[in-house]
């Protein structure tokens, strides 16, 4: 099945939550929504889903209009953040519930059982209870659930945000080959750019209801179309600064000049914006091509092996991702440096400008 949304608006009362979206989910696919907590993920899934119908815009299955088709009539499969499981039923009753509610043959659902279990790594539990479980078994068992309904469309709505670090990266792991052994379209909503870029397939990036781009993951995190999705795809936040190239130079906010080098070479004169997240800042010197800007340190968060430096550089707030244990006390004076081959490049209005592809990753 290949799923189409064409021009999807959907309005609650006087507020718009989706704004005019077109997406094509090919047969067998693995899609990222990816934005932040109320960027519309969620409502876009159930447009997808038929468990709410589009303001404005068709919704297309196979060449066929579902728009007003109800979830009850769509082969469509959801996980959710909860571990939506019965507790007095076993694994095994749990993944094979909605085939015994469909009238599948008992030798179709062992089958089917036993293949899921086998892919979530569940076999050895499946004679277990939910509340037997750890977190992430019994979230693997909503998936196997889902993965045996044999769906055309499985929607997974940030399905690891309530599991701890360690149970998050061991299912972000697994999950591209769960979805490669299947021909399903699936969809995967995150908050998480490092999730998005683990899990590859196709992202779409998400704000404020609208689809800033679409297309495969890493091409979208080191080829942004504007400002607003570079910021999506950027955590820590995205840096930014100000600054105004003319005659082959670079003023910066800080009142320093440089060579305009990397993609800064390439644009004409003008103001422009330049981002660059935060493992492209350093507080050791660079070579000497680099931005050097005299900044401030106002926090050091150290988290193990690295750590977050946020240095102000006249009026920006800046990040740094640094390796090793970095104490640095607020008010300590630094040197931030940027290799401006790392810059993105935006133009007045917002739009990309310029990238140095092999740079900007």
């Amino acid at each position: 099945m290949t799923l189409i949304l064409e021009n999807v608006t959907k309005r609650v009362g006087p507020e718009t939550h989706i704004r005019n979206v077109s997406l094509t989910l090919p047969k067998g696919s693995l899609n990222v929504l990816l934005g932040q907590t109320l960027a519309g993920k969620t409502t876009l899934m159930r447009l997808m889903a038929g468990l709410e119908a589009p303001s404005e815009g068709r919704i297309v299955a196979d060449g066929k209009d579902v728009t007003g088709l109800p979830v009850q009539r769509r082969n469509v499969a959801m996980v959710y953040q909860q571990f939506i499981n019965y507790p007095s039923l076993s694994v095994y009753e749990n993944i094979a519930s909605p085939m015994r509610v469909a009238g599948v043959a008992k030798a179709e659902i062992e089958a089917r059982v036993q293949e899921a279990a086998g892919l979530l790594r569940l076999t050895p539990y499946l004679k277990r209870k939910p509340l037997e479980l750890s977190g992430g078994q019994q979230q693997r068992t909503a998936i196997a659930r889902a993965l045996c309904k044999r769906a055309d469309l499985v929607l997974m709505d940030e399905p690891l945000a309530n599991l701890d670090y360690k149970l998050r990266e061991e299912l972000r792991e697994e999950l591209p080959r769960i979805f490669a052994a299947t021909g399903a379209i699936f969809v995967y909503a995150t908050t998480e750019p490092a999730e998005a870029l683990m899990l590859g397939g196709r992202t779409a990036t998400l704000h404020q209801g609208r689809v800033t781009q679409v297309g495969p993951t890493p091409d979208v995190y080191r080829r942004p179309d504007d400002l607003v999705t570079a910021k999506v795809f950027s955590d820590p936040p995205l840096n930014t600064l100000r600054i105004v190239k003319g005659g082959g130079r670079v003023t910066l906010p800080t009142g320093g000049q440089i060579r305009a080098t990397g993609p800064l070479a390439s644009v004409p004169d003008g103001a422009y914006t330049i981002g660059f997240r935060a493992h492209h800042l350093a507080l050791d010197p660079l070579p000497a091509e680099a931005i050097a800007l005299p900044a401030t340190v106002s926090v050091a968060e150290i988290t193990g092996s690295e750590s977050y430096v946020h240095v102000d550089a006249g009026e920006s707030r800046l990040i740094a991702l640094v390796a090793g244990v970095r104490r640095l006390e607020p008010g300590t004076a630094v040197t931030a440096y940027l290799d401006p081959r790392h810059a993105l490049v935006f133009d007045e209005s917002g739009r990309t400008a310029a990238f140095d592809l092999p740079a900007a990753a």
